[in-house]
């Protein structure tokens, strides 16, 4: 049935900062969700090596300190760069099993240097291929810290089934024009990543669902005290102001209606699936649609830069 769509949801924790080891627990989880013939398999943002975190903890804010230094490195060491073929494994899994995946990484961008650290959100297809990769447009707070501003290459919707899914990382989804961008290519299926807690997705996931009437898939991760790795650099410094729960998970779907399908989920590790039929999104847009019949784009229109940003441009 190609108008109905069964969404995996991996709520799962990152083994902090260590790139093989939570690659492998996400090759698990794919494992896992083909046993249940998952169509779409979607993780929290930043989850490939994890989120960082000691930036509340360790005075991240503090210039020129070490400590901040030494672990910013390590997670550099621990970043993905796709160029490389890192996430091969995960491509071959998807071709295998006939499932998408949006998996939320810390991309060591080689087109801009190889060095600085891009939070971005990649879509790879049920044929095993890297269709975009989305950076975060503005990291938020203490995450510019440590992570470089993205571009909007990657605002792009793909097609799954009868289904068209694009994606956010985490605050994105706050910013009402990267949403229209997505809306305007058809999108149906609105997927919102995030590193977890509730409080992020229990109001913002209704809300984009009622204002573009599609579907909106919420995924956080979790992380808690246990999952920080005992050689992590500096471990005893970031444990020494770390809740025990820093990320309570809280991940959840809304239907086109604004209304709860799955509720946000709490400190529960695993798969969470749900079926979606795309009749619900015809039903809804029958009274609004957005970038359709209850829109103006004769008053108002939003024009997008989807160049993929560069400090060198060489010509041949």
């Amino acid at each position: 049935m190609q108008n109905e769509l069964k969404v995996a949801m991996a709520q799962i924790a990152p083994v902090w900062l260590d790139k093989e080891a939570t690659l492998q627990k996400i090759e698990n989880t794919l494992e896992e969700a083909a046993t249940q013939q998952a169509d779409l398999v979607v993780f929290g943002e930043a989850l490939l090596p994890g989120y960082p975190f000691w930036l509340a903890l360790t005075d991240g804010a503090s210039w020129d300190l070490k400590v901040n230094k030494e672990i910013h490195a390590h997670y550099a060491h621990n970043s993905i760069q796709i160029e490389a073929g890192e996430l091969e494994r995960i491509l071959q899994l998807a071709k295998t099993h006939k499932m998408a995946i949006y998996l939320g990484l810390m991309e060591r961008a080689k087109n801009r240097g190889g060095h600085s650290l891009y939070c971005s959100l990649v879509y790879i297809n049920e044929k095993g291929e890297i269709k975009s990769v989305h950076r975060k447009l503005q990291p938020t707070y203490d995450e510019r810290l440590t992570w470089a501003p993205g571009d909007g290459h990657g605002l792009q919707v793909h097609s799954l089934k009868e289904f068209t899914v694009g994606g956010l990382n985490c605050w994105e989804n706050w910013m009402p024009l990267p949403r229209t961008a997505l809306y305007g290519q058809g999108e149906n299926l609105h997927v919102a990543v995030w590193p977890g807690n509730d409080h992020n997705t229990r109001d913002i996931t209704r809300f984009i669902a009622r204002e573009s009437r599609s579907f909106v898939v919420s995924v956080s991760s979790l992380m808690r005290v246990e999952d920080f790795p005992e050689n992590t650099p500096h471990l005893d410094k970031i444990l020494k102001k770390a809740p025990k729960t820093l990320a309570n998970g809280g991940s959840c779907i809304a239907g086109p209606n604004g209304e709860w399908i799955v509720e946000p989920v709490l400190h529960q590790e695993g798969l969470i699936f749900q079926s979606l039929n795309l009749d619900r999104v015809y039903e809804e847009r029958q009274n609004f649609d957005p970038v359709g019949h209850y829109s103006r784009p004769d008053v108002t229109k939003l024009s997008v830069n989807r160049e993929r940003q560069s400090t060198v441009n060489f010509d041949t």
